[in-house]
């Protein structure tokens, strides 16, 4: 039962939510960035003429987006990183950085996979002309993509890659299952020493919401910018 005593009880934990809150985010930047970039060599490698790349990144892709991510994150957690001795220090004092570390990897692997096909699709997008006009002007392959193809399909592909970022801030909350210290993890903490679950649920609500809704709202106002700009 909610009461106003309960959160009462729960606004004396604000501190811990304001720093779980630091931690999602930092969870999702961090994510978002290293997945785009083995996002990238996915959809290079997936675009290659060569079958044993593309085999490998399909199945990668293929194997990631059919599995659950909590699987994935006890598989990183548990076995990839059993053995290996991280150290147990606090960044700014509250964040476990041997239990955030594997929080990372998992999500990032896992975003990539989806994170690929967005490039992938961006790439493909754009006209053939491009390329042709290109490489009669003397540019190799690489620098094709590095300086006409890739400039233009990340612009087309940054309100999905954005969206990936609203995803990641909600998804990151499974993390709590491995300890790292962010807003669902608070929730448990706040439980335990208040007996109560209603209440720290609809501050941490509050939070998700408050991280997520601006951000896609600035998103959107982006996008259709960025729409008007292709239009003329």
């Amino acid at each position: 039962m909610i009461t106003v005593e309960g959160f009462e009880k729960t606004f004396r934990y604000m501190s811990m939510f304001w720093q779980g809150m630091g931690t999602t985010v930092a969870l999702s930047l961090l994510t978002v960035f290293f997945g785009f970039i083995l996002a990238l060599i996915l959809a290079l490698m997936r675009l290659s003429k060569f079958k044993v790349l593309k085999a490998l990144s399909s199945a990668y892709v293929e194997i990631f987006r059919a599995t659950p991510l909590l699987v994935q994150l006890f598989i990183v957690y548990y076995i990839l990183f059993d053995g290996i001795a991280l150290p147990g220090i606090k960044l700014f004092g509250f964040i476990r950085f041997d239990r955030f570390v594997p929080g990372v990897v998992a999500l990032s692997l896992n975003s990539g996979a989806y994170l690929c096909e967005i490039i992938r699709a961006g790439i493909q997008s754009i006209d053939i002309g491009q390329t042709e006009a290109a490489r009669s002007l003397g540019l190799n392959r690489v620098q094709t993509l590095k300086l006409v193809v890739l400039p233009q399909a990340i612009k087309n592909i940054l309100p999905a890659i954005a969206n990936e970022f609203v995803t990641i801030i909600k998804e990151s909350s499974i993390c709590y299952t491995i300890g790292v210290q962010e807003i669902m993890y608070t929730v448990a903490s706040v439980k335990g020493a208040t007996f109560s679950i209603g209440e720290p649920l609809l501050v941490a609500t509050a939070i998700y919401f408050c991280l997520t809704f601006p951000t896609s709202k600035v998103i959107q106002y982006f996008e259709r910018r960025m729409s008007r700009g292709d239009r003329r």
